[in-house]
């Protein structure tokens, strides 16, 4: 189940990588095992969602994850939104209105949910059909290598996912998700702190004095 797998990222073409030599299966192994050792991650992002009409939509905020299954995005551009899940539920409120949302993490099909897997909650070769290294999607630096990802199981919104990798140090700069309507979403993080490990009460949620809870 994609709520059990990958990764971070989002837009800002570059020139394409360089003809840096890179073994397939070795890139893989690293990934997995730098990412199943990790205890948490702080990072800035950025959000960018390209509709099949044309419209762009760029946000921008901060991002905590933390073993097992917790996630907590805070959105502040354009609008303050959180996205919050303590492994077992996820909720979500924008900022000034009269309602959040809740759903189980087995039952959500976010975007946000393929991040997990940097908390060791997917396994590469398991969870995925097909892992091939691309050509048609330029990296956002030079030297980087965009796989591209086919799940077994996923959410019917979900497609394929490409994930962009420095082969030198296994981190994700990048992560992709192509909806099967046509849609994509891209996903980017800076000034990452790797083995952040944040307290458990970032991944709580209590609504604001007068805001309700319903289920998604």
């Amino acid at each position: 189940m994609i709520a059990a797998l990958i990764l971070i990222m989002a837009a800002a073409i570059a020139p394409l990588a360089s003809a840096r030599p890179f073994d397939l299966n070795s890139l893989i192994d690293g990934l997995q095992n730098k990412y199943s050792r990790m205890r948490g991650l702080e990072a800035e992002f950025t959000q960018v969602y390209r509709g099949t009409d044309g419209r762009t939509l760029r946000e921008s905020g901060r991002l905590l994850l933390k073993r097992p299954g917790k996630a907590r995005w805070d959105y502040t551009q354009p609008e303050k939104k959180l996205f919050v899940s303590d492994g077992k539920n996820i909720y979500f409120y924008v900022e000034g209105e009269s309602q959040a949302t809740h759903t189980s993490v087995k039952e959500s099909a976010d975007p946000q949910i393929p991040f997990l897997f940097l908390l060791g909650r997917g396994n590469l070769r398991r969870d995925f059909a097909s892992i091939e290294a691309v050509n048609d999607e330029r990296p956002v630096a030079a030297g980087n290598v965009v796989l591209r990802l086919v799940p077994k199981r996923a959410p019917e919104e979900f497609k394929q996912l490409l994930v962009e990798v420095d082969p030198s140090s296994f981190e994700v700069k990048r992560m992709v998700i192509f909806e099967r309507g046509g849609a994509r979403m891209d996903f980017l993080l800076s000034n990452v702190r790797e083995n952040y490990v944040a307290p458990d009460t970032q991944f709580q949620f209590s609504p604001p004095p007068g805001v309700t809870l319903k289920k998604a």
